[in-house]
């Protein structure tokens, strides 16, 4: 089936629809009736339907959290997801301003231009061609758009407790070509110790790291001491300074991101085990031990017991992101990624055991579950078949640590729109989409859904 002639015909429409949306700065803002993350994002949900409606296509929404369209008759359904907020403008661009959906040089300039409002608007206009081609699918095609992707996944946390309808296999055009069939499962834990401080050093300040997916650059703890004591430490990128009252330590290190903490240098570890080298004494030197010793630099977490792996998506990693010291009391919050060949039961009991052996006791938990699906699976296979044929390029499947919006609605897989080598500016300043890259998406969604839709 041609859809090709009508996605490059088209072309002019694609990009002025998408500079519509990105014109938009659907930014997650104060919630209000009928805008449950904000005016903004809400506009944009308006507009995304309103475009669907235009191509004749039945739409839907759910509490204004969740928009789709639809085309096609059957009692099954198969969904392409994607999402319309974007995370904030920030500084540094130079190419275009933020929210222009200016055209120059190939691209399509816009916070949103690749993540994910392009893939949203080439998956409408694959539709649409699947439309004009006559095409009547076996199995409705329905595009979900959603509104909370950056900051949380409520969207389609509501829209599945609520009734929405499951697909029976689809995916989400915001990872990366060719497939991304494994996400590891994640546990985040924030975890505090009561110091009952004893003798001449006590701890009065600890604080490093921002968040629980980002491997620390910095960490910074203030003791009280004797002015005469003779505080020095022989790790590098530690400092030592005196203060009124006592001396600060810091301690440096390389930020990376919470899925690869391996890439990075973790500050906060360092500084534990600056601490521990110190003259400190009872619990304080007992919590400080058990920091650098059972976690310091390590990031597999082989000395906590919780070391794992398996061939898919290789070794279980551990990241200690925040550390804080208020009201004698120390919190630390991590992020571990498990093999999407394990299960929470096999993980969860490991980090309880291995954290209350240094006094820790769990504050809260959050966990995101693996998502695996085989090279045999069905979807899998079609979606093989697809990028294989449109690409010439062979079908190569992913396991990664982070995680795509597939993992917030069963059946799905990531594919797309990101095609391996091409620089990746989501989340960057100058965000971009080349435009043949746009339209090649779109001729590849459109040949997914009349894969799936079978």
């Amino acid at each position: 089936m041609d859809c090709k002639s009508y996605i490059r015909a088209h072309e002019s429409e694609l990009l002025d629809s998408l500079a519509t949306l990105i014109r938009i700065p659907s930014v997650e803002g104060k919630p209000e009736e009928g805008a449950p993350f904000g005016r903004d994002v809400a506009r944009c949900l308006d507009e995304a339907l309103a475009l669907g409606k235009r191509f004749g296509f039945r739409t839907g929404r759910m509490d204004d959290r969740v928009g789709w369209c639809e085309y096609g008759k059957g009692e099954e359904m198969i969904a392409v997801l994607a999402h319309l907020d974007v995370v904030p403008a920030g500084d540094g661009w130079v190419e275009s301003a933020p929210f222009s959906g200016e055209v120059k040089n190939g691209r399509i300039y816009g916070r949103g231009a690749l993540d994910d409002k392009g893939p949203a608007v080439a998956a409408l206009y694959a539709l649409a061609a699947l439309k004009d081609a006559g095409f009547m699918p076996k199995r409705r095609i329905r595009i979900l758009f959603g509104t909370n992707e950056e900051t949380g996944c409520q969207d389609m946390a509501w829209y599945r407790a609520h009734g929405g309808e499951m697909p029976v296999m689809g995916f989400t055009p915001d990872g990366e070509y060719p497939i991304i069939n494994g996400e590891k499962g994640i546990l985040n834990g924030t975890f505090c110790r009561k110091l009952r401080q004893t003798g001449t050093y006590r701890l009065t300040r600890l604080e490093g790291g921002t968040a629980c997916n980002v491997s620390p650059d910095y960490a910074v703890a203030e003791l009280q001491c004797p002015a005469d004591a003779a505080i020095s430490t022989a790790l590098d990128k530690v400092t030592v300074t005196p203060i009124d009252g006592g001396v600060r330590i810091e301690a440096r290190g390389v930020s990376a991101h919470g899925s690869t903490p391996e890439l990075g240098e973790n500050a906060i570890g360092r500084l534990a085990m600056a601490l521990a080298f110190l003259p400190v004494e009872g619990e304080l030197a007992d919590c400080m031990a058990f920091l650098a010793g059972r976690i310091g630099m390590e990031t597999r977490g082989e000395s906590l017991g919780l070391a794992m792996r398996d061939e898919v998506s290789g070794e279980l990693t551990v990241n200690l992101g925040v550390a804080a010291f208020a009201d004698d009391t120390l919190s630390i919050t991590f992020s571990i990624r498990y093999p999407v060949t394990k299960n929470y039961d096999e993980v969860y009991p490991r980090v309880i055991r291995a954290l209350s052996l240094g006094g820790f006791s769990e504050v809260d938990i959050h966990h995101d579950p693996a998502l695996y699906l085989p090279p045999e699976s069905e979807l899998i296979r079609r979606l093989s078949k697809v990028y294989e044929a449109e690409t010439g390029a062979k079908a190569t499947l992913k396991a990664i640590g982070g995680g795509t919006y597939a993992k917030s609605m069963p059946n799905l897989v990531a594919f797309g729109p990101i095609f391996p080598g091409d620089e990746v500016r989501e989340h960057q300043p100058d965000e971009y989409m080349l435009i043949e890259r746009l339209l090649q998406n779109a001729e590849i969604i459109a040949a997914a859904m009349y894969e799936l839709a079978q």
